[in-house]
């Protein structure tokens, strides 16, 4: 269902482009997106706009910063207080993460598409490790727990990343089988999280 246009007042428009080209991404596409038409929304000049974004792609550079931004808080706080153990530290994350892609599935897909754009900013570069650095800390700490198979961590992370991220876009894109859902016991997210855990588990001899 598509929201009402906005109609922009006082206070930060910059903000308020973003806002609303992120409205317009969730209801129609990056295809849909347009200088113009977020100023006819906002009831603000066609040329307002250019004072923050030059183009449309500066547009669609600043939403991915933003949404990068809010994913590494968004993984960064949950975090917040929990115990020490590496299993409960990796439910909260892989959690986070997949309640943030699936509200923004539309938005995750440009933000990853526009980091990997041999133009994408040094900014939005740096902000879109951010996660995946803390994720990857989370293993290293794991390794030191001794809850976490030794050896390079690249090679704990990298199924790690391939199972969240696959759950993630089924859940994102409404590709999950049916019955399974996070609420049910042994189903859905818990049951790839356990599979991930045994994954990552120390060998016999490591233990």
């Amino acid at each position: 269902m598509q929201t009402s246009p906005r109609r922009y007042h006082h206070g930060d428009l910059r903000a308020a482009l973003l806002t609303r080209a992120e409205e317009t991404l969730r209801e129609r596409g990056p295809a849909a997106l347009s200088l113009r038409e977020l100023a006819r929304d906002l009831g603000v000049s066609h040329a307002a706009p250019s004072r923050h974004f030059k183009d449309k792609q500066a547009l669609l550079d600043a939403l991915a910063l933003d949404g990068f931004e809010r994913l590494a808080a968004t993984a960064e706080a949950s975090q917040e207080g929990l115990g020490d153990g590496f299993a409960e530290r990796l439910r909260a994350l892989v959690h986070a993460y997949v309640a943030f892609a699936s509200a923004n599935a539309e938005l995750l897909d440009l933000m990853y598409s526009t980091k990997h754009d041999p133009d994408a900013s040094k900014a939005l570069v740096a902000v879109a490790f951010r996660w995946s650095d803390h994720a990857i800390s989370l293993i290293e700490y794991g390794q030191r727990r001794g809850e976490v198979r030794q050896g390079p961590v690249m090679g704990v992370a990298l199924p790690v990343f391939a199972a969240l991220h696959g759950y993630a876009d089924l859940a994102a894109t409404g590709m999950l089988p049916p019955g399974t859902a996070d609420e049910e016991p042994g189903q859905g997210l818990d049951e790839v999280l356990e599979f991930i855990l045994r994954g990552a588990a120390p060998d016999p001899e490591e233990a």
